[in-house]
Order: structure tokens, then C-alpha cells, then sequence
């Protein structure tokens, strides 16, 4: 019986590692997307043109043109 216990237990051990296994390439594959989107993304915010900037200086300079405008 004691031999029957021990072939038992080895092959519940054998499953549970099995199992850790199959969660610890789960989780490699989910980082390994992860920082492949975070240097995509990276990469993407560093290469795309600040759009922004050159709008908010044109739209300082005929604020100013406005009020100058006014005071005359």
C-alpha cells in the first residue's frame, strides 16, 4: 500500500509542476507583449511631431495682434 501512496504523490507532484509550468509561460508571453507595446509605443511618441506646438505659438501671436489692434 505504502508503494501505491508514493506513486500517487509523485504523480500529483508531477501535475502541480506541470501546472506551474503553464502559468509561468503564461505570464512570460503576457510581459513579453507587454514590453513590445511599451517600445512600440515608445518609439511611436518619439517619432510622431508635436502638432500641438506649432498651433499654440500662431494662435499666441494673433491673440496679441487682437488686443494691439484695440488699443490704437
Amino acid at each position: 500500500m505504502n508503494k501505491l501512496e508514493e506513486l500517487v504523490a509523485a504523480l500529483k507532484k508531477k501535475e502541480d509542476e506541470k501546472q506551474k509550468n503553464t502559468v509561468l509561460w503564461v505570464l512570460a508571453v503576457i510581459g513579453a507583449v507587454a514590453a513590445v507595446a511599451g517600445i512600440a509605443f515608445a518609439v511611436y511618441r518619439f517619432f510622431t511631431p508635436d502638432y500641438l506646438e506649432d498651433f499654440e505659438e500662431d494662435f499666441d501671436d494673433d491673440f496679441d495682434d487682437y488686443f494691439e489692434d484695440e488699443e490704437e
